[in-house]
């Protein structure tokens, strides 16, 4: 990564404004109502990732107060994270369908998503729903004045440069460690961080740096996600499930088939040290 034709002002300037932008875009989103209220939620929640990516990419230039507004960022996904659930498990299985092999498991699917589109209607009645909402976009307003006031005039080509090849130094670790162990949580760990890395690829282009494409691959990043809805699906027949005990077994046991399938097709595209 190399700098474009930016001196050190503007490429913290350019962060900072990348920054509000994300911010700006997620208080908006989680002012929309009806039909659009929980594609809000999804689209907010990810321009909060975005922003935290780019404060990470920053990093300790911003001073300590970089941990505060990162920290109150993530508390706010954490309070949205319930009611984006929802919505998710209803998306999840209708990408899931696009996939299904035979019309038992459509049938197994369709059925899972009346009950999950039941669900999401009942708890978007639910009185706390809009008022997390209204206070989360509160609370964005805060972080937000508060991410303009960091010191970003500190921020330095070479401190990005550096930033973004420890995120895809630890990629590569975690990475090897879910070739190799093969848990749940290492594959988790791993796609959060291409996640991370992704995002702050974008962010560095939007302050005017140029980032080679070999950084981060994003169709990986999109296979990874594909492990991310039947993770999330498996979690589902667990515990407080909204499905059937019956539902539950025949769901899990198509999502952990499909699992093992997709750790393979991505094992076997990636090369191996």
């Amino acid at each position: 990564m190399h700098e474009a034709s930016t001196d050190a002002g503007s490429l913290g300037a350019a962060l900072r404004d990348y920054g509000v932008a994300e911010l700006t875009l997620a208080q908006e989103h989680l002012a929309l109502r009806g039909g659009s209220v929980h594609d809000g939620i999804h689209q907010a929640r990810k321009a909060i990732r975005r922003a935290r990516a780019m404060l990470a990419l920053a990093g300790a230039a911003l001073g300590p107060g970089s941990d505060f507004v990162d920290r109150g960022l993530r508390r706010a996904n954490r309070r949205l994270s319930p009611l984006r659930d929802a919505q998710a498990l209803v998306e999840v299985l209708d990408r899931l369908d696009t996939k299904a092999r035979n019309d038992e498991t459509r049938a197994l699917l369709a059925h899972a998503r009346h009950v999950a589109v039941r669900r999401r209607a009942a708890f978007a009645r639910e009185a706390a729903f809009k008022l997390i909402l209204h206070e989360q976009c509160s609370v964005l307003a805060v972080l937000q004045a508060a991410l303009q006031g960091l010191p970003w005039e500190a921020v330095t080509a070479p401190g990005l440069t550096a930033a973004m090849g420890r995120t895809s130094h630890r990629a590569d670790a975690l990475r090897e460690r879910a070739m190799t162990h093969d848990h749940a949580e290492d594959w988790h760990r791993w796609r959060r961080c291409m996640r991370r890395l992704s995002q702050q690829h974008r962010a560095a282009v939007a302050a005017g740096l140029v980032v080679p494409q070999s950084e981060f691959d994003k169709h990986l990043t999109e296979q990874l996600g594909v492990l991310q809805d039947l993770s999330l699906l498996i979690a589902h027949c667990q515990g407080e499930s909204p499905f059937s005990s019956a539902t539950r077994v025949a769901l899990r046991a198509f999502a952990e088939r499909s699992l093992a399938r997709q750790r393979k097709r991505i094992r076997s595209v990636l090369p191996r040290d």
